[in-house]
């Protein structure tokens, strides 16, 4: 018992390494990246200097997440095209166009969410 313990917590520290290496990765190549972490920490001091509920900061607070793990995907969807199909080819400019319609879906989706507690009282 003891040796599994000790092979997952190996484990999470490894997934958690993995994920910081994919931030720093990202951060030192997407200026969309870092421009939405800005836009996430002005939120998120707009949200707690506001007078909003609980649950209201957490719906801000979780879709400036979401947005931001939207955008790494789409990071990850550009890289992986851009590595197997480094000429333009109609499918990989697809693949590349919806990732980052997923990013707009998403950050509309925060921008409705900040109306609907602003305005929605």
């Amino acid at each position: 018992m003891r040796a599994f313990l000790a092979g997952q917590v190996r484990r999470f520290i490894n997934t958690c390494l993995w994920s910081l290496q994919g931030w720093i990765a990202a951060w030192a190549t997407e200026m969309s990246l870092r421009q939405w972490t800005v836009v996430n920490i002005l939120s998120a001091t707009l949200a707690f200097a506001l007078p909003m509920t609980t649950a209201e900061r957490a719906l801000i607070l979780g879709f400036g997440l979401l947005i931001l793990a939207a955008e790494l995907f789409n990071t990850a969807i550009e890289e992986i095209m851009d590595f197997t199909s480094p000429a333009e080819h109609p499918a990989a400019r697809k693949a590349k166009d919806c990732g980052s319609a997923a990013v707009a879906l998403v950050a509309i989706a925060g921008g409705v969410v900040w109306l609907v507690v602003l305005f929605g009282r």
